[in-house]
């Protein structure tokens, strides 16, 4: 409907479109394709008053439009709205209504933004295939035979198949970037601390980082102002204050296109066995154009590429041990019905019925991990991977100024492909969890189509808050660099 928020924007000062209009629209999109499950929830007459709201206040006076007036936006439900229903898209937080707002909800609100549903996603963060939901699968719009991705499959179809302009997910492994590169869009995580986990359904406390799904960079970025930022209610948020593209002097005096960028990329990523070979191919034939352009484009030395997701999953489970032991039935969650002998059967009733399948397994494994007998070998090891892992982000962002991998081994498979065999699963994250066990922001620009039709990105990443050259860089190659 709209390239672009600026455009939906000067459309609706010009006096071409209204948000009703807009709103209407979007909500007859997500009616006619409820078969991809991209929502579990559509706040369909909130919406409308929203818009109608927006539409008398800018008739008074259009200067005092928010940075977001109008923007339609959906929210994965793993994000608090105050008096909405936040499940995790789990039985254990069956109509759980959240009493407050998320902080980035809030400054969406505050700049205008229309929030018109809630969306589907694995149950607690917990997947890369949006297959985990207790409302069912996600279904990828392009090919409703794949999966969308995960864990936050339904924010990304939400905006591949137009039913909002942007979307908000979480990212704690790969969940914004991944579901973007199998939607043909873009995804960013940002630095960790960027935005605030405040109202964010805890997964992993030390990885999770809300991220924003959108058609370009610029409207990526146009999310990111309003919702980055220091925050009170978050210890581990970033206090300096996030500062755009266009607030950049470097911007101002050298122009995107003239500008060379430094960009590192790892061989033993490209090399790796598990990567198809077309989008390896894809991703050098960018190299070699980058390089004619006077872009320099080196590879690095990266041996610790085989330990990345085994440390991933040994941390991310053991703070997801701690972080779900919260929902037994008595503090928060379902609660059984059936008679129990005891308080540890009362527990385990609730928590067994309550939890899918994934989110058991992950307990069990992080709960294992944290055990007297096997801290030091598993997790006390993956910390130190952890730490070899920043340090040599540190050395490598000293000569460079991007790394550049890509997103997935593979484009959108096909549903249930991979539901037997966690471990296949779980090595599909290879590429994207790197950036989340180093704090690193990184984004999926949607640059290539593969010859089985389906769309795969590029992934970026830059040193630690430093969106506005990630911006700056994917923004380049979108313009310049998309061969689909």
């Amino acid at each position: 409907m709209f390239t672009s928020i600026n455009e939906y924007q000067q459309q609706l000062l010009l006096g071409n479109t209204t948000c009703v209009a807009t709103v209407t629209h979007y909500l007859e999109n997500i009616n006619s394709k409820k078969q991809l499950n991209a929502f579990t929830e559509v706040y369909t007459d909130e919406a409308l008053e929203k818009a109608a709201t927006l539409d008398e206040e800018r008739q008074i006076d259009s200067k005092k439009m928010g940075r977001l007036h109008g923007v339609v936006i959906a929210i994965k439900d793993v994000i608090c709205y105050k008096d909405h229903s936040v499940t995790a898209a789990s039985k254990i937080l069956e109509g759980f209504v959240s009493i407050y707002n998320a902080t980035a909800v809030q400054r969406l609100l505050v700049e205008g933004a229309i929030i018109i549903g809630n969306c589907n996603c694995d149950e607690f963060a917990m997947g890369s295939t949006n297959e985990n939901s207790v409302y069912g699968n996600v279904l990828n719009a392009l090919d409703e035979t794949k999966v969308p991705g995960g864990s936050s499959g339904g924010s990304a179809v939400a905006v591949q198949a137009e039913m909002c302009m942007v979307s908000l997910g979480s990212d704690t492994g790969g969940s914004v970037r991944q579901p973007a590169d199998f939607c043909g869009i873009v995804g960013l995580k940002p630095t960790y601390g960027r935005i605030s986990r405040y109202g964010l359904i805890a997964y992993a406390s030390s990885f999770d980082q809300i991220g924003i799904f959108g058609n370009t960079v610029e409207d990526i970025e146009a999310i990111l102002e309003v919702i980055a930022g220091p925050d009170e209610y978050d210890s581990t948020a970033i206090e300096q204050q996030y500062y755009s593209i266009k607030n950049t002097v470097d911007t101002v005096l050298i122009p995107l296109s003239e500008k060379n960028y430094r960009i590192a990329y790892f061989k033993e990523a490209l090399q790796h066995t598990s990567l198809d070979k077309e989008i390896s191919n894809s991703i050098f034939t960018t190299i070699e154009k980058l390089k004619t352009k006077g872009h320099s484009v080196e590879s690095v030395d990266f041996n610790l590429l085989e330990y990345v997701v085994p440390a991933y999953y040994v941390l991310t489970t053991a703070e997801a041990s701690s972080n779900l032991n919260r929902f037994d039935g008595v503090r928060f969650g379902h609660r059984t019905n059936e008679a129990v002998a005891d308080l540890t059967e009362f527990y385990k009733k609730n928590r067994s019925e309550g939890f899918g399948r994934e989110v058991q397994r992950r307990i069990l494994l992080g709960t294992f991990v944290l055990s007297a007998g096997y801290f030091d070998a598993y997790f006390t090891k993956a910390q130190q991977v952890r730490r070899m892992l920043v340090d040599r982000t540190i050395q490598i962002f000293s000569d460079f100024d991007a790394i550049i991998l890509p997103t997935s081994p593979a484009t959108a498979f096909s549903i249930g492909e991979k539901s037997d065999d966690p471990i296949a699963m779980y090595l599909a994250d290879i590429y994207t969890v790197f950036a989340n066990l180093t704090g690193l922001p990184a984004i999926s620009v949607p640059l290539y189509k593969h010859s089985n039709g389906m769309p795969f990105g590029l992934q970026v990443i830059t040193n630690k808050m430093d969106e506005v050259t990630l911006l700056q860089l994917s923004s380049l190659l979108m313009r310049q660099y998309k061969t689909d």
